[in-house]
């Protein structure tokens, strides 16, 4: 059994000072990563630095990449991987992974088995809650929200992306939805006041070969991945892309929790 929001298990590494060899390798390798991770880091470490030890939840991490070297605290959670379809489509969370994981990174302070449509965590417990690619796989999407507008500090921060479904035409067989920019703003503006909801990540054939996986037994691959990640992170960094709705593969979407 996995551990729960009412069976912690804590990182016994954690804090640490300095990143783990791990994380060096993935700082120094960040520009040729997927672009997607590369925007929500940034934006992740300008809030993190905005704040004094911030305490992060990481709602669906897994391993949780796009928050290495963010300065904080992170919390993980995630479902536990008890189905086919989930290990098909790599979702869930292992014991094997929280292993890994708390072997791994340095801010790592939790990770937790939680549903966050019915959360246990307590109120106004975070600065900062992340959700990258998460809510197109979950039916309850308000209580998901509400419970993460629940679980923030008030003038925290809820940072996400999701496929851009003015675009994207949905063919997962796990995706809920694929949400319109005007949709997932309405969504979000239900339980903040304060709601921003961009375009994100340029489609096409640099994007496609550079979300194919590295390998050391597939050297040309790889670099050929690499190199297309980035072409791809130069495409998406328009400014004009962010209002254009045919053509982005993502939504990014920051909301904030108001200070009263």
């Amino acid at each position: 059994m996995l551990p729960s929001t009412t069976a912690d298990r804590r990182n016994p590494a954690a804090p640490a000072k300095g990143l783990s060899r791990f994380e060096m390798s993935y700082v120094l390798l960040e520009p040729f990563l997927p672009p997607l991770h590369a925007q929500l880091r940034a934006r992740l470490l300008r809030f993190a630095k905005s704040r004094q030890n911030a305490q992060i939840l990481d709602v669906g991490g897994r391993k949780s990449h796009y928050t290495i070297g963010v300065p904080g605290h992170i919390t993980i959670t995630d479902l536990e991987r008890s189905t086919q379809q989930q290990t098909d489509l790599n979702l869930g969370v292992t014991s094997d992974m929280i292993r890994q994981t708390y072997l791994r990174r340095t801010n790592v302070a939790r990770i937790l088995v939680d549903d966050m449509t019915q959360s246990a965590l307590p109120d106004a417990s975070f600065d900062c809650v992340v959700a990258v690619e998460v809510l197109e796989h979950v039916e309850r999407d308000l209580a998901f929200v509400q419970h993460v507008h629940r679980v923030l500090r008030p003038g925290g921060g809820f940072l996400m992306s999701t496929p851009n479904g003015d675009w994207v035409k949905n063919e997962n067989p796990d995706h809920k939805r694929h949400y319109r920019r005007s949709e997932l703003s309405g969504l979000l503006s239900s339980c903040f006041e304060t709601v921003s909801v961009e375009y994100a990540i340029h489609g096409g054939k640099l994007r496609t070969l550079g979300l194919r996986p590295w390998s050391v037994r597939r050297p040309l691959q790889t670099a050929v991945s690499m190199l297309s990640n980035l072409g791809n992170r130069f495409q998406s960094s328009r400014e004009s892309l962010k209002q254009q709705a045919e053509g982005p593969r993502h939504l990014i979407a920051s909301a904030i929790k108001s200070s009263t």
